[in-house]
């Protein structure tokens, strides 16, 4: 399936009815400071390069930030983390990104997640990651170039494994084990390389720091270079 069929397929997205009502509200309720913003409000699609070599799977969408946006991981803290991140290893055209219109482009690299609409308390439940997990699994199966997958987070890191098969091929004693900067590879070759997630639970805490964050994308543009 091309990249813009599922990308469609996800945006007009009505099976979680407990998420779309919470976006949707979000969305009209908006943040004081983006007051004059028209939230999209919409399940995210995933975006980047189509012959990507670099596979990003986030969480879900924050309210305030995808949800708004209309973009994975822009307007919000994390994605600073991460465009600063992708930008420094020479996979995104700049190091910011604040809206789908600010000339952003990813250079072998695609950026998807576990959940596409934002959940509330960014806790979907196992239920809401299943109606969304066909939706990775066809990501995956459309981006045969990925050579590295990134995983910010345990339930991307989960999600990433049952979609891409390898959760219900592998027993228990033999699924990769979760960590940051853990790294293993897959039967087919693609290397796993798990992180902690970039939120501020992590990053203001000292869980996440810069340097830490840094070496899991230098470790990545190694692989792919090597």
């Amino acid at each position: 399936m091309p990249l813009d069929d599922i990308n469609a397929a996800i945006i007009g997205c009505t099976r979680c009815p407990r998420l779309r009502a919470y976006c949707t509200a979000i969305a009209q309720a908006k943040k004081p400071e983006f007051r004059n913003w028209d939230y999209w409000g919409l399940p995210i699609p995933g975006f980047g390069d189509p012959e990507a070599l670099l596979l990003i799977v986030g969480l879900a969408p924050a309210a305030h930030g995808a949800n708004r946006t209309g973009r994975m991981f822009t307007g919000d803290s994390s994605g600073n983390w991460l465009f600063a991140a992708l930008y420094r290893s020479g996979f995104a055209s700049q190091p910011t990104s604040t809206s789908r219109e600010d000339g952003l482009r990813l250079r072998g690299c695609y950026i998807a997640a576990a959940a596409r609409c934002a959940p509330p308390d960014n806790r979907p439940t196992p239920e809401e990651l299943g109606h969304c997990r066909p939706y990775l699994e066809a990501e995956i199966e459309r981006l045969r170039k990925i050579r590295v997958v990134i995983v910010l987070g345990r339930i991307a890191w989960e999600s990433w494994l049952r979609a891409a098969g390898w959760w219900a091929r592998l027993p228990p004693r033999d699924r990769p084990p979760f960590g940051h900067a853990r790294e293993w590879t897959a039967p087919d070759g693609t290397v796993l390389l798990s992180s902690y997630h970039p939120s501020r639970q992590n990053t203001n805490t000292g869980r996440l720091t810069v340097e830490m964050w840094n070496a899991v994308f230098d470790r990545a543009k190694e692989l792919i270079e090597r």
